[in-house]
């Protein structure tokens, strides 16, 4: 086959590559630049680093490489999305919208009739039904798993995907990266927002919406116990980053209309937690027949995490509800509920509360 794989320049899309070009097929790798990377104000950035990288293995696996522009289309697509959704008081989803969006987006709209597959470093698994259906599953690192991330693409983009590394595991990755002498074999993995590379994401927000400094309030007691520099810093279930003592302190609460957080103190506190989790804009990958309207054992998860969390999926006049078995701590607005049906992952929605 013909594939398009997007190198980024670290362990993961270098051993995707090798595989694929180990099982005979006509590679293409693609590094996509994006609105950060010409922006000087941030400082350092990886990105010359990252592409390096990517030229390094390029040659070694003797595969040509192309340096494609997103940038246009990564701060309309990407970084709108995130400065309107913390402006409303929700906690956005970057990586969420940029794999949509921009990689099996922009990208794939651009560049994705010339080539049979699109294929990433992502770790998950994909198989098709009888019907020829493509479907998303759970991959065999669960704690490196990005099925979650990857629950709002849409069927059609997930048919022309190809995911590599779902079978293998993380030390598996780096022991095979390391028997084939890659450069980037003990690189480690980033953690920024997305294409974003090293940029913080507090500082990210900092720079678009400033600080607006406001109340943090005992929910329980309503004294006045700190103040906070913008409710778009703090998220539902927060405990790091306050500056409060006598704690633990969660943040249960914001009101945008005061500019107020409002905090729960313990180590367990009631008001952390959820039990109805409502889901608005669903997206189903591939919409399975019998989830039509009643109510389904599902399993769930409301962020990345390696566990999958038990519950039933109640869907009833166009609306969609995830009832969790037990209560969820930290339930935050604008993140994504994702539901599991056994190791499928059939799609997710934004948490509206």
């Amino acid at each position: 086959m013909k594939i398009a794989v997007l190198a980024s320049g670290g362990v993961d899309s270098t051993v995707a590559q090798f595989l694929l070009k180990e099982q005979g097929h006509d590679l293409t790798a693609f590094y996509l630049k994006v609105w950060m990377e010409d922006d000087t104000t941030w400082g350092e950035c990886p990105w010359q680093e990252d592409l390096d990288y990517v030229f390094q293995i390029g040659q070694q696996l003797n595969i040509p490489v192309e340096v494609v522009s997103m940038q246009k289309e990564y701060w309309n697509r990407v970084v709108d999305y995130t400065i309107e959704t913390v402006k409303s008081g929700a906690t956005p989803n970057p990586d969420m919208m940029c794999n949509r969006l921009v990689k099996f987006g922009a990208f794939q709209e651009k560049f994705g009739h010339e080539f049979d597959k699109i294929a990433t470093g992502h770790w998950a698994k994909l198989k098709n039904d009888v019907r020829e259906r493509t479907h998303l599953y759970l991959g065999k690192d669960r704690f490196k798993d990005q099925t979650y991330f990857l629950s709002q693409m849409t069927c059609e983009q997930i048919s022309h995907a190809l995911f590599p590394l779902g079978d293998y595991t993380k030390p598996e990755i780096r022991e095979m990266a390391r028997r084939q002498n890659f450069p980037n074999a003990k690189r480690k993995d980033s953690q920024g927002i997305c294409f974003l590379g090293r940029i913080n994401y507090r500082d990210f927000i900092r720079k678009y919406l400033g600080e607006k400094p406001g109340l943090i309030i005992d929910k329980e007691s309503g004294a006045i116990i700190g103040e906070h520099k913008g409710i778009w810093f703090h998220t539902i279930g927060q405990r790091q980053g306050l500056g409060l003592g006598n704690g633990p302190w969660f943040v249960i609460e914001k009101d945008q209309k005061t500019n107020t957080v409002y905090v729960a103190k313990g180590y367990d506190p009631e008001a952390v937690y959820q039990q109805r989790i409502p889901l608005a804009q669903f997206n189903w990958i591939n919409r399975p027949e019998d989830f039509i309207s009643g109510s389904f054992d599902i399993h769930f998860k409301i962020r990345h995490t390696p566990e999958l969390l038990s519950g039933q999926l109640l869907i009833q006049n166009g609306t969609i509800t995830i009832l969790a078995r037990e209560p969820v701590h930290g339930v935050a607005a604008g993140q994504f509920g994702v539901i599991y049906r056994e190791t499928e992952c059939l799609g997710g929605g934004t948490i509206v509360t």
